[in-house]
């Protein structure tokens, strides 16, 4: 992770984003009750985790964490029981990880400059960038960090760690465009870490270095942007439009809210989570990379 400006404390960055909610949107009339399940996945008594930055879930309701030790890659049922591990010798440093429409995986090797696609069982599928060789080209990355794909199979990469930029691909790995620079203006980027898509196809950007989501169409086109969800390190968007942001960096823990209109609907605390992921219940899954650990939460 790149740390070119000092984080605020954490009770002051808490603090003042609470207020800029309350300025935006009026107080929070709900507050989302979760509950830390404990002794959840189940591992052996020698493992260790690496920084965990990203989570994913299959469509069989299958967890994937993706964490910097070897192998980078566990997979876990709902239960939490381990169920295979993959990846092994393949990652630099672990980062990007997210179930695509069609039940593949994009991956993101933030340090090794490369965008992987991956079967749920660890086959290789696609693979772009030249590793350990960075870029701001067609064909190179520099410290990509997340995927999203479009429902026609288009992905867009937030290739943000050394490059401020969105870079757009066609499903069989076609360069088709690029944007962004580095600045705090619509349409520019301070790290673009995470990215995700809503219903509509409109494409959010979580602009972390600038606190802020900025939402495009899929040509790029500047369409909005917020700040009511802290510094954006990860976003997921469930089908019926609920956002869900993971704030590592200002330890606010996950903020929920509606994809349609920015309305903050309450909080997960207990967590200091880079990734986030939803299952279909309902259910949170946060990957930690300070606590090095992936947590669950439910609805009581």
């Amino acid at each position: 992770m790149r740390a070119q400006r000092p984080v605020p404390l954490c009770v002051a960055a808490t603090v003042a984003l609470l207020a800029t909610v309350a300025v935006q949107h009026g107080p929070l009339t709900a507050q989302s009750s979760y509950r830390l399940v404990d002794d959840w996945p189940h591992l052996p008594d020698d493992f260790e985790w690496g920084q965990l930055p990203n989570v994913t879930i299959d469509h069989d309701g299958n967890i994937y964490a993706f964490h910097r030790a070897e192998p980078p890659v566990l997979k876990f049922s709902p239960e939490g029981a381990l169920l295979n591990t993959w990846g092994a010798g393949m990652m630099v440093r672990a980062h990007g990880f997210r179930i695509t429409p069609d039940g593949n995986i994009f991956a993101t090797d933030q340090r090794g400059h490369r965008v992987y696609k991956f079967s749920t069982a660890g086959a290789l599928l696609l693979a772009l960038g030249e590793t350990g060789v960075p870029g701001e080209d067609a064909e190179h990355f520099n410290g990509p960090a997340d995927v999203a794909v479009a429902p026609n199979g288009d992905f867009f990469v937030a290739d943000g760690h050394g490059n401020n930029r969105i870079v757009k691909f066609a499903a069989d790995g076609t360069f088709i465009t690029a944007w962004g620079t580095e600045g705090s203006a619509p349409g520019e980027f301070d790290l673009p870490h995470t990215v995700a898509f809503d219903s509509q196809g409109r494409l959010f950007v979580g602009d972390r270095g600038n606190h802020r989501i900025q939402i495009f169409d899929q040509n790029g086109t500047f369409i909005d942007q917020w700040t009511q969800f802290g510094w954006p390190s990860g976003i997921y968007i469930s089908p019926d439009d609920t956002i869900y942001v993971a704030d590592y960096q200002s330890k606010l823990g996950i903020t929920i809210g509606s994809a349609q209109d920015g309305t903050v609907t309450g909080f997960i605390e207990g967590t200091e989570p880079e990734g986030v992921v939803v299952d279909a219940m309902g259910n949170v899954y946060a990957g930690e990379v300070g606590g090095r650990m992936l947590k669950k939460f439910v609805k009581p």
